[in-house]
């Protein structure tokens, strides 16, 4: 069964910042996307939940140096984007 991804007003605008610096990260972008639908589990996204002031958040991997933070909601199958950038960014 798959997820449903919400996209927030702030994510879209933060994702259209990115990507006009970045436009080179969006082939990978939209098959994380595809993948966090299909099966947010899956071992190449790395997903994994956030301590400390981002407790309530997760995070997955675009690429080695590139996360986008989410809510996940696995008992309503949502999944809402957060930020993207690069692990410092997300992180902070």
């Amino acid at each position: 069964m798959s997820y449903n991804i919400i996209f927030t007003k702030n994510y879209t605008k933060r994702a259209t910042r990115f990507f006009k610096k970045h436009p080179d990260l969006i082939g990978q972008y939209e098959k994380t996307l595809k993948l966090l639908e299909l099966n947010p589990q899956h071992p190449s996204l790395g997903l994994h939940p956030l301590k400390g002031k981002l407790k309530d958040l997760h995070s997955v991997s675009i690429n080695i140096g590139y996360r986008i933070t989410i809510e996940l909601f696995i008992h309503k199958k949502t999944i809402v984007p957060v930020y993207i950038g690069t692990h410092d960014e997300v992180y902070r």
